[in-house]
């Protein structure tokens, strides 16, 4: 079972550069688990600036399963990535980080590691949104409404008109996370769209019962949306 462990990082803002460098470049992060089995960078993704804390960076690490966890944790600790962790400290502020399970529904779930990039890609940066909510209803019932109702509606858009696209749900693991939590991993297509989003009131017609603006209040009110910028070599976008 893949486990997916989510970091943000509070970077130090004059460190910027030499911080992705040590996730980029031989010999960093993405170089050393590539010459292993056990896990891969997924994502490296910069908050933009304007629209929360200044220098966040969020990077998502695919690992194999919980065997693997455990062997990267030592490798960090006490292993040959020790230096690498003590050299990537002096870079960054703190991190936070949860461990987090794909749910069955999830577009992006179980992966085969091999498949995936062990190094830096060439890319335009992609725009993510990402959305955390904390419901007031059990978790498997907010859950079943972002399946049954959400997944749906942002798959009924046209590929013209289509806002986001969901390429991962999760949840944090027992123990390795805040709970009751759920989280979006949510590409932008249209910026556009996006922009109208920013700077347009939602018209009150979107927000009468039966839309999902309303109908989603009865599972929570509180969540937080991330606007996140993969790097130009993210491995993937």
């Amino acid at each position: 079972m893949t486990l997916y462990l989510h970091e943000t990082h509070r970077v130090r803002g004059v460190c910027e550069d030499d911080f992705a460098a040590a996730y980029r470049d031989p010999g960093g992060w993405m170089d050393r688990l590539g010459a292993g089995g056990d896990a891969r960078l997924l994502w490296y993704a910069t908050q933009v600036h304007g629209t929360g804390p200044s220098y966040r960076v969020t990077t998502v690490t695919a690992v194999h399963d919980g065997g693997a966890w455990e062997r990267l944790a030592r490798r960090v600790a006490t292993g040959d990535l020790s230096d690498w962790a003590r050299r990537v400290d002096a870079l960054r502020h703190d991190v936070t980080a949860k461990m987090l399970l794909a749910v069955p529904w999830s577009p992006l779930g179980d992966l085969d590691l091999a498949a995936e990039p062990a190094g830096p890609a060439a890319h335009e940066p992609t725009l993510f949104m990402e959305d955390t909510g904390w419901p007031h209803v059990p978790i498997d019932d907010y859950l079943r409404f972002w399946e049954e109702v959400y997944l749906p509606l942002l798959a009924r858009a046209p590929d013209s008109h289509r806002l986001l696209e969901i390429q991962a749900c999760w949840t944090p693991a027992l123990g390795a996370g805040r709970r009751p939590e759920g989280v979006l991993w949510q590409r932008v297509h249209d910026h556009q769209r996006l922009l109208d989003l920013f700077t347009t009131e939602l018209p009150a017609e979107r927000r009468a019962p039966g839309t999902y603006m309303a109908d989603a209040l009865s599972f929570r009110d509180q969540w937080e949306s991330r606007l996140l910028r993969t790097a130009s070599w993210s491995p993937r976008w």
